[in-house]
């Protein structure tokens, strides 16, 4: 009996040198590549396999992230298509994805075209880096508080500027965003109540806070533009930790996320108490596995990063 699934599509921050070298011998991987630097005149396969200054541009990074995702789901379901020979083909029961990789889950959700979201993503990162000058804002994460002590402490550490939790990744792992001036008091006011570290990230934007908004504005007057239809999986929304089936609906929601928290803790337990028994993350690294173990100890989550992690996923359904 086929088990209900989660499909798992991760953001920033996963991207690396040699982030597909468990996948690239498939011709469905290389031709996903090729499709995107077609698209956007931009060579991702020699950034995501070469050393090189481009990996980590914004620009580059989210349509990047977003090719990497889509290589494997495609991969995923040549796969299953085989082996399964379209009987009883695993297909999950619904999709979410952490930031950035939110657009990655709409389109294997075939809610949004690849062709239409590689520029929708890299316009995306651009209005985002303008809308905050470089040296402006600042990221960093907090572990070791509870929620509602990081809260209070982005409001202490805010002194008439920007400072928000932002990113609710697992329990205990927070990240907050903002002028870097607050956020820089922040972390020193959550080590003085008890953080066992605060981290600076090394990002060029504040992501999901309010110095967004002006960024999400000029998104949402792109996406009016763009297609989106009904998914035929789900997505569960990170601002709202809830799905649409609406394309008005979806767009708000991809628009506000811009200046609101990612809220994955919550993402992740609402999937589980639906009864969704295993998860997988579908693209570079192994991040979201990390954290769904950390929310949920008895939801095991495999990182898709090879040809044996797919096959052993589809053999197991």
């Amino acid at each position: 009996m086929t088990q209900k699934i989660a499909f798992f599509f991760p953001g920033q921050g996963s991207q690396s040198v040699g982030m597909m070298a468990g996948l690239e011998n498939n011709p469905i991987i290389k031709q996903t590549f090729t499709e995107a630097s077609d698209i956007l005149g931009v060579d991702f396969w020699a950034m995501a396999t070469k050393p090189n200054e481009l990996l980590n541009q914004t620009q580059h990074t989210q349509p990047l992230m977003l090719t990497a995702g889509i290589a494997t789901w495609r991969l995923f379901q040549q796969m299953t298509q085989h082996i399964k020979q379209n009987k009883d083909a695993l297909q999950p029961n619904i999709h979410a994805g952490h930031s950035l990789g939110e657009y990655t889950a709409l389109v294997a959700s075939n809610a949004l075209s690849f062709a239409d979201a590689l520029p929708l993503v890299k316009y995306r990162a651009e209005v985002m880096q303008s809308a905050v000058p470089e040296g402006v804002g600042a990221m960093a994460a907090i572990l070791g508080l509870d929620d509602e002590t990081v809260r209070a402490v982005c409001a202490e550490a805010a002194q008439n500027e920007i400072c928000a939790a932002v990113n609710f990744n697992s329990l205990g792992q927070v990240v907050v965003a903002g002028n870097k001036a607050a956020v820089e008091r922040c972390m020193e006011l959550a080590k003085a109540k008890g953080a066992k570290r605060a981290l600076p990230l090394p990002v060029s934007v504040p992501s999901h806070c309010t110095l967004m908004k002006p960024a999400a504005e000029k998104l949402a007057e792109y996406l009016k533009s763009v297609n989106i239809n009904t998914p035929q999986i789900p997505v569960m929304h990170n601002a709202d930790v809830a799905s649409y089936d609406d394309s008005a609906k979806i767009k708000d929601a991809l628009v506000r996320q811009l200046y609101s928290p990612v809220r994955w803790v919550e993402t992740v337990q609402k999937i589980h108490a639906q009864g969704i028994a295993n998860a997988a993350e579908c693209g570079p690294g192994k991040v979201l596995a990390g954290l769904t173990k950390r929310i949920v100890a008895d939801f095991p989550c495999v990182a898709l990063t090879s040809n044996e992690a797919i096959l052993e996923l589809i053999n197991n359904n």
